[in-house]
């Protein structure tokens, strides 16, 4: 009975530390260069070395950590990173350098979903375009209900994006479909999104659909660059990074060893601060 509990307990365990230092690492709270060790990060954590070894081989394996015996666990430089996995992306999203993420994102998907609707157009089947219309007449009824921030048009925006992704016949593009859904997702819950789409937006959506479903290749390309750039135009003259949570930057900054200062700016040095759903209106 007791052995069946600490089974069951373990994987969230591991999940939890793992989280909670990944996310110490890519906010700069434990800069590249930074050395720790298993008994310093089970102290912090108040888990077995068994839970910081499972952790640690995870980060190994994202490239921001790089474990030695008798050095203990070196935190890499960020171009050491796998920067496009998606759990690196949501760290990043959730640190004091979310606005420099959220602009780098961007600039992958001004590259990426123009491209990926330009193939889609070309190669994708009948009910690939389908269903990227049902897609974008959900968001334009649910855009137009005032529910732009909420979980059912989050759905709905990342299957849209994600199956025009799929549909490039590309398996190069597909494999950024997690950062995109990443990115969609992060906007969405650090309250970035708004509760009204701006129209334009919603009318780009169901033009890609269209010219998809018609095999028109160069109205997809332009109308998905369209899509994007709603978006870049709003991020490039503001910052929209909200206040970070004071408790759990102070609890993040607690690193073993006295490696809690930041190695970047805090919240107070990154620009206006908005309301939640105040962001950008394009998705």
């Amino acid at each position: 009975m007791v052995v069946r509990g600490a089974q069951e307990k373990a994987p969230v365990l591991h999940t939890d530390v793992l989280d909670r230092l990944g996310s110490d690492i890519a906010h700069g709270h434990c800069p590249p260069g930074s050395v720790l060790t298993l008994a310093q990060l089970a102290e912090r954590f108040e888990v077995s070395r068994t839970v910081i070894r499972e952790a640690v081989r995870v980060l190994e394996s994202l490239g921001m950590v790089e474990s030695r015996r008798r050095v203990g666990v070196t935190v890499r430089p960020v171009h050491d990173w796998s920067v496009l996995e998606p759990r690196v992306i949501r760290w990043r999203l959730t640190g004091p350098q979310r606005d420099a993420q959220l602009h780098r994102l961007t600039e992958l998907r001004l590259a990426l979903e123009p491209t990926a609707a330009r193939l889609a157009a070309l190669k994708a089947p009948a009910p690939v375009g389908a269903r990227l219309l049902e897609l974008a007449a959900t968001l334009r009824r649910l855009g137009e209900a005032g529910e732009g921030a909420g979980e059912d048009y989050l759905e709905a925006d990342i299957e849209f994006h994600t199956l025009l992704i799929a549909a490039s016949d590309n398996d190069m593009l597909a494999a950024l479909r997690g950062a995109v859904t990443e990115v969609l997702a992060g906007r969405t819950h650090l309250h970035l999104t708004p509760k009204d789409p701006v129209p334009v937006s919603l009318d780009h959506h169901e033009a890609v659909a269209r010219a998809v479903a018609e095999h028109d290749e160069d109205g997809a390309e332009r109308h998905a660059r369209a899509v994007v750039m709603e978006v870049w135009n709003e991020l490039r003259d503001v910052r929209f990074t909200p206040p970070l949570d004071g408790a759990g930057a102070a609890e993040a900054g607690a690193l073993p060893g006295g490696l809690g200062a930041s190695a970047g700016a805090d919240a107070g040095e990154l620009g206006a601060t908005v309301s939640p759903g105040a962001g950008p209106g394009g998705r």
